[in-house]
């Protein structure tokens, strides 16, 4: 168990350095012997867990996803109150998730570039439509909750919305990677307000 646990730490240290080097010199740039040295392992070592550099950038991919929803996603059917307080939560534990590993934000960048290549378009093709499915569906069944309990109009569009939302928050963080006088957080967050009022149900007296 010992061992195992050893082999998993070691694991760990080799993805987070391979993440970092990936980020500084991009995918092509990176030899397996730059992240060796990041890790403080040796080359073979590496290739012990990894058969190859292709395998080891997308074993970087799955880690750095599950990283951002370890730290972004929380259990919103257990929180109370309206679908849009729970909506906000969510959108905000994801902003805030991203900007706590903006330093390791280039690798967007790289997976993005990653899937023109003919190498990796249907490996990272095919897990990025499960990532992205996963947002909307999350964010469609809040809004769909809304709905249901009288608290968002019935005319909407569910699947448009989330769908939406997820490709405004692509947009927000690309453009604050290449914009510092960007705030990615608030902007998100003014942004859903303003989509939230839109949802909402109001009666003829023009409330909500």
């Amino acid at each position: 168990m010992l061992d195992e646990t050893r082999k998993q730490e070691k694991r760990e240290r080799i993805l987070e350095a391979a993440a970092r080097v990936f980020a500084m010199r991009g995918y092509n740039r990176t030899l397996i012997a730059n992240i060796a040295a990041q890790a403080g392992v040796g080359k073979g070592t590496v290739y012990e867990y990894f058969d190859s550099k292709a395998d080891l950038f997308f074993a970087v991919f799955e880690w750095f996803n599950d990283q951002l929803a370890t730290k972004a996603l929380v259990q919103i059917q257990d929180l109370e109150g309206p679908a849009a307080k729970r909506l906000k939560v969510l959108i905000n534990s994801l902003t805030s998730a991203f900007v706590e590993i903006e330093d390791l934000y280039s690798l967007v960048m790289e997976f993005w570039a990653a899937t023109a290549s003919s190498d990796m378009r249907r490996r990272l093709g095919e897990e990025f439509r499960r990532i992205y499915d996963d947002y909307r569906r999350l964010i469609a069944g809040l809004i769909q909750e809304g709905i249901t309990r009288g608290e968002f109009r019935s005319d909407l569009n569910v699947e448009s919305v989330a769908a939406g939302l997820v490709g405004a928050l692509d947009g927000i963080f690309l453009q604050a990677w290449f914009d510092d006088n960007i705030a990615p957080v608030p902007l998100a967050r003014n942004f859903l307000d303003s989509v939230i009022r839109g949802l909402l149900f109001r009666t003829e007296g023009g409330e909500g």
